[in-house]
């Protein structure tokens, strides 16, 4: 076993010794969604003060508005009861530091963990590459109020989303914690 593997089961098995969870209901009780980042320092339970089975929380790389996150947001309407979403990146993104272009020549470059500097960023190994990161879209980061407006924006006009759900836009300091609402995409989500 690996030294994560064992800290994973070893707090498990403390979460387990005192769980009381087992009656939460399926739906969520506060009847919200959050779309965020998979960013490890960012905490939706504590930068929203959620408890557990308070809100369904999405999170993907940038926190965008993929397919895969408008599914799960429509399936957290449709079936359990959600009734405001909000779309919620953070400053200080990964997915600022590179576009399409650099991921697929990374990826056709290697399949190992690439690295970056002040010039950019770089693979470790050539070779055992894969060109398929050429058909992906990516959905990096250029600005950030300009993605939360977006992402508000294509989860609104699609056309399987409700157009009575308010959608609000904010940005996660992550220096300070504060969350910072984009005027724009709380409007555009109304």
């Amino acid at each position: 076993m690996t030294k994560i593997l064992n800290e994973v089961l070893s707090a498990n098995r403390d979460y387990v010794a005192g769980f009381d969870k087992g009656d939460l209901a399926m739906p969520p009780a506060r009847q919200f969604a959050i779309l965020t980042c998979m960013d490890a320092r960012l905490d939706p339970a504590k930068y929203a003060g959620l408890s557990e089975g308070d809100a369904h929380v999405i999170r993907n790389a940038g926190g965008r508005a993929s397919d895969d996150a408008i599914r799960s947001l429509v399936i957290s309407y449709k079936l359990l009861g959600t009734r405001e979403w909000f779309v919620i990146h953070h400053t200080d993104c990964g997915m600022e530091t590179f576009n399409n272009d650099i991921m697929s020549d990374l990826l056709a470059s290697s399949l190992k963990t690439a690295s970056v500097d002040a010039s950019g960023w770089h693979d470790c190994c050539e070779g055992g590459g894969s060109t398929d990161g050429k058909y992906i879209n990516w959905l990096t980061i250029k600005d950030q109020a300009e993605s939360v407006l977006e992402d508000v924006k294509r989860i609104k006009a699609h056309p399987l989303v409700p157009s009575d759900i308010p959608v609000y836009g904010y940005i996660y300091d992550v220096k300070s914690g504060r969350l910072i609402e984009v005027p724009e995409a709380t409007a555009a989500g109304k």
